[in-house]
């Protein structure tokens, strides 16, 4: 239905199915198997090299993050083996600032900045045909977590230079990241700096930094030495958000340490496009064919939730992930949303090829766990 002008879903990342158990404590990880190889010479300006090789991707059932945390694995399961080749990765999402330069060079126009038309949301009421974005607006007091409208909302005006409405203003925020981005205005971005965005494999394979197994892209524990390592929701979900990493709503990108590839904001701040379709099994098909091998997702796209509604994957979660409710900054989850909604809380960053030119053999490379 796209942009939630037509009153249904349609905002990304904000619900999850029912919780499975998993009933064996035995770890479905094995170690990762980083290429050796890597390209000649600096890397392009912001970017840093991803080796690539092979590792364990998706996600197991967190225990410590108690019911919630298990409920975020239920589409990132089973665990199964996939190769990637070696590719740049920009350190931080995009930032505000970089996409005005981009606007700013090809007069290029969102799609929350267009008025919708008629004849691509049938059944749309008249009145909900407006340039807008989706927009988080937390409620006066507790409610419950079965209704996400109770603190989503379709809000007029709303685009990035506005990214909560009419009267926001990213003036003093040119380092937050970028958000009200649709799928096709990160695509236009990564095209414009002559980059892409990622697959869905190669976000998991850069947050991991290398790790294997891990629940959290910095580890094992969510506050090691009490130290908040992404901006996430603390407080009360969703009502009151107690700011206790320093943060309510967006922080500016790295303002959190990075992993262990020098990247930063892989969990948390803002969720992030990936090229990939949407699919709940994608993993069940993954995992029946041996190693995938620079997997780009499924060809087509099927949310049960709403099976007419074609979505790409979304990783990362956001500034709005809690174990609340959505627990999705343990990496290896993962969440969708249809291709032309923005929300103020998702974003992208971009990937770059290497040259072209074979990479060493894996077989040579080493192993990280």
């Amino acid at each position: 239905m796209g942009r939630a002008i037509a009153g249904a879903a349609g905002i990304a990342a904000v619900a999850f199915s029912a919780a499975v158990g998993v009933t064996s404590p035995a770890s479905p990880f094995q170690p990762t198997r980083e290429n050796s190889w890597k390209p000649t010479g600096a890397a392009p300006a912001g970017m840093v090299w991803i080796p690539g090789g092979e590792f364990s991707m998706g996600a197991a059932a967190a225990f410590a993050e108690g019911e919630v945390g298990m409920q975020a694995t239920t589409d990132s399961r089973p665990v199964h083996r996939v190769y990637v080749d070696g590719f740049y990765m920009d350190r931080t999402p995009v930032t505000n600032e970089q996409f005005a330069a981009f606007v700013k060079a090809t007069r290029y126009v969102t799609v929350a900045e267009h008025v919708p038309r008629a004849e691509d949301y049938p059944g749309a009421p008249p009145e909900n045909l407006f340039a807008g974005g989706v927009v988080f607006s937390p409620p006066a007091k507790p409610v419950p977590l079965d209704n996400h409208f109770q603190w989503w909302s379709y809000v007029r005006g709303a685009s990035w230079r506005h990214p909560s409405g009419q009267t926001s203003t990213i003036a003093g925020h040119e380092r937050a990241p970028v958000v009200q981005i649709a799928y096709e205005d990160a695509a236009a971005y990564a095209r414009w700096a002559g980059k892409r965005l990622p697959t869905e494999a190669e976000f998991e394979f850069a947050a991991r930094g290398g790790l294997s197994g891990k629940p959290y892209v910095w580890g094992d524990e969510l506050r090691p030495h009490g130290k908040w390592m992404a901006n996430t929701f603390q407080g009360h979900f969703p009502d009151h958000d107690g700011g206790d990493d320093g943060y309510v709503g967006l922080s500016p990108v790295a303002s959190f340490p990075a992993n262990g590839y020098g990247l930063y904001d892989m969990a948390g701040d803002v969720w992030e496009w990936t090229s990939d379709w949407y699919r709940p099994d994608t993993y069940q098909q993954l995992a029946a064919a041996g190693v995938a091998r620079n997997p780009h997702g499924p060809p087509s796209s099927f949310d049960p939730a709403e099976p007419g509604t074609a979505k790409r994957v979304h990783r990362g979660g956001s500034f709005l992930c809690t174990s609340q409710y959505c627990s999705r900054y343990l990496v290896g989850t993962r969440a969708k949303g249809e291709a032309d909604t923005g929300t103020n809380h998702l974003g992208f960053r971009c990937v770059k090829d290497a040259p072209r030119r074979a990479h060493k053999s894996i077989s040579s490379g080493q192993f990280r766990s």
